[in-house]
């Protein structure tokens, strides 16, 4: 916990309390929304690398369908049929995953610094000697929000922002079988883990989570683009 607390928890609580003090009026909010975009920013590889791989892997997914359901009655058949199939079209299934794990140790530092930063009497004892202490974080961002407290307005906004980055990334290719219906489920269950979630963090918490959503959206379109018109993916049953 020491070298995790060392690498990632107190340079991103120093970031954002460096910003607090230099941002004009102090105003907690708009530190929090620079500190999401330079996170993103640093995250921006990682990140775009994992859509990516999320995007080619649904594009091929009606084949994937086709395979499993060709072979359902001889697992040892289907498994070597879609390697093939991953190594023609240049799919790595795994591809996915790592991105996203690179993440989440800055996530968990994240939700620390909100949750210890804005409810801990010695949250300033991790300052660096170089970044002045402000006493305390001013919770009220924008003059009327406290970002101490739960809010569950906030958190439905990010439930929304989730729907859609999820709605983004869904193949525009019909899907069947299971992982059609697992991918139309995650599409309302995410958001709704999303606002359950967060109307049980504190808004700071919250609102990073929204943000860090809008920028995900952001970099999808940047990457993916939105409302293109895919082609069809059309599969033979070479029998």
């Amino acid at each position: 916990m020491q070298i995790f607390f060392i690498i990632f928890y107190q340079p991103i609580f120093n970031l954002l309390v460096w910003l607090y003090n230099n941002i004009p009026g102090q105003d907690l909010g708009v530190a929090i929304i620079v500190l999401t975009f330079i996170i993103r920013l640093l995250l921006y590889i990682p990140s775009k690398k994992s859509i990516q791989a999320q995007k080619n892997l649904s594009s091929i997914q009606p084949e994937i369908e086709k395979i499993k359901e060709k072979y359902k009655d001889d697992k040892e058949k289907m498994g070597p049929e879609l390697m093939a199939l991953y190594k023609e079209k240049k799919v790595n299934p795994f591809s996915t995953c790592l991105p996203l794990l690179i993440q989440l140790p800055f996530l968990f530092a994240i939700y620390r610094v909100f949750f210890d930063g804005l409810t801990k009497d010695d949250a300033m004892s991790a300052l660096y000697s170089f970044v002045g202490n402000p006493g305390a974080l001013d919770p009220i961002a924008f003059g009327f929000l406290d970002l101490s407290e739960k809010n569950i307005i906030i958190a439905v906004i990010a439930g929304l922002a989730q729907y859609w980055q999820s709605k983004m990334l869904m193949s525009k290719n019909k899907q069947g079988g299971m992982a059609g219906a697992m991918s139309s489920q995650m599409l309302y269950i995410m958001p709704i883990i999303t606002i359950v979630i967060g109307s049980q963090f504190p808004a700071g918490l919250t609102f990073y989570w929204f943000l860090s959503t809008a920028f995900s959206i952001v970099q999808q379109y940047m990457v993916l683009g939105f409302g293109k018109k895919e082609p069809v993916v059309e599969v033979v049953d070479k029998q």
